[in-house]
């Protein structure tokens, strides 16, 4: 006799993470448990149960809700964005400890018997990342790229400001607009590079050439770029003629590892690059960007700094947004770049400008969301929403940070300011 499900996995639920256990369970049979001003957290399909046996956690439940078979219900005013304040306060709370073991997965496996629900696992879903070869080699590389960045040019102008800079911007108070917080963030760069129509710029993982281009129209510098992404070129190279710097700008499609100078650029900046060279790799990169500046030259570093078990963001952002991407305490970073001789001058952190930025990006997203589908369809737009909202948790409760990291190359004069002017 088949059994009540929401009843019986609540059950199952509350022995694992306690009697108090703030969510609603909907599930596809009707039934409901759970208090009744919680979050209401529906399971409109039994594979959503048995994802979550097979990956018990994160991945289950990422998973479950990317393909539509787990959701939250729009219902008492519970966002997504509220509904996981709620849950992660509850689950983190000093007291709480999560009991997950080979017991519990056998009286979870054991309810789901009773409600019709056990069985082999589902499928991987569609938009999780598949990324084969050896770790951080060159084609590896370009294939995790592409999963990220090559979901196609509208999809990322959908969503980020018209200058497509896709990192933390910098906002002057709450209310500074995503696209002026932007443009401060790349004229704080290029001010703390020192770039004027003298200097040349080096920009490593230039994205969809934001800083490169800000960088000639607002400094005068010339500038190199260098991508792995063919659309993230494509459309570089299109601006570039639209606003006639051909001479200012040279776009290359181009491994940081295959950058040919020496000694040559006055400034090298990276932003946000860095997570993706790996942890074995970073020493290459620093390498990198240390040689191709000239000596007294500056280089700065824009990354994001995670503590923790899961330096690449968690199961989620490792297995649907970027695969082999490695985090650690901007301590260590900077230890690294320090270590082929570059000099640390300054470290500004910006976790709570993410905050904001990821906010401009939000709500980009919700406008767009029709058009949004339309372009790579519902499962892929809900993995963003929940990869948006995840980060722009992460930095607000400082389980992540970013940070500008300044350094010189020593061995001739600087020209940094005596007092800084940023």
């Amino acid at each position: 006799m088949s059994h009540l499900a929401a009843p019986e996995l609540h059950s199952v639920l509350t022995r694992v993470a306690g009697d108090d256990l703030p969510i609603r369970l909907r599930a596809w049979d009707g039934s409901e448990a759970g208090p009744d001003d919680a979050p209401v957290v529906e399971l409109r399909s039994a594979d959503a149960v048995r994802r979550l046996l097979w990956r018990p956690g994160e991945l289950g439940a990422a998973q479950a809700y990317v393909t539509g078979e787990l959701d939250l219900a729009p219902q008492n005013g519970w966002t997504l964005e509220s509904a996981l304040t709620h849950l992660f306060d509850y689950l983190r709370a000093p007291e709480r400890k999560p009991r997950v073991s080979p017991r519990t997965i056998g009286q979870g496996a054991r309810a789901a018997l009773r409600v019709g629900a056990l069985g082999r696992p589902p499928a991987n879903p569609d938009s999780q990342a598949t990324v084969r070869g050896r770790l951080h080699s060159p084609l590896r590389d370009r294939r995790a790229i592409h999963h990220h960045y090559d979901l196609s040019n509208e999809f990322y102008s959908l969503i980020l400001d018209p200058s497509m800079a896709y990192s933390c911007g910098y906002h002057a108070t709450a209310d500074t607009s995503l696209a002026d917080a932007q443009a401060a963030k790349l004229s704080l760069i290029c001010h703390k590079l020192g770039l004027d129509t003298e200097r040349t710029l080096l920009d490593v993982g230039c994205g969809w050439g934001s800083l490169s281009l800000h960088a000639a129209e607002q400094f005068g510098a010339r500038v190199v770029g260098v991508t792995i992404s063919d659309e993230q070129k494509r459309f570089i190279d299109a601006r570039i003629a639209e606003r006639d710097l051909s001479d200012r700008v040279e776009i290359r499609l181009q491994d940081y590892r295959d950058i040919p100078e020496r000694d040559h650029f006055d400034a090298v900046a990276s932003i946000e690059m860095g997570e993706h060279v790996g942890e074995r790799n970073y020493p290459t990169y620093a390498e990198v960007l240390h040689r191709s500046v000239r000596a007294g030259g500056r280089v700065l570093v824009q990354q994001m700094s995670r503590a923790g078990q899961h330096p690449g963001g968690g199961p989620f952002i490792e297995r649907f947004i970027a695969p082999d991407m490695f985090m650690r305490p901007v301590g260590e970073t900077v230890q690294f770049l320090a270590a082929p001789g570059l000099e640390v001058r300054d470290v500004h952190a910006l976790r709570e400008h993410y905050v904001l930025t990821v906010a401009g990006w939000l709500k980009n997203f919700a406008a767009n969301r029709e058009r949004l589908t339309e372009l790579v369809g519902e499962e892929v737009v809900r993995v963003w929403h929940l990869y948006l909202v995840g980060g722009s948790l992460a930095f607000r409760d400082g389980r992540m940070g970013v940070d500008q990291i300044l350094l010189v190359r020593p061995g001739a004069g600087n020209n940094l300011p005596p007092v800084r002017t940023w």
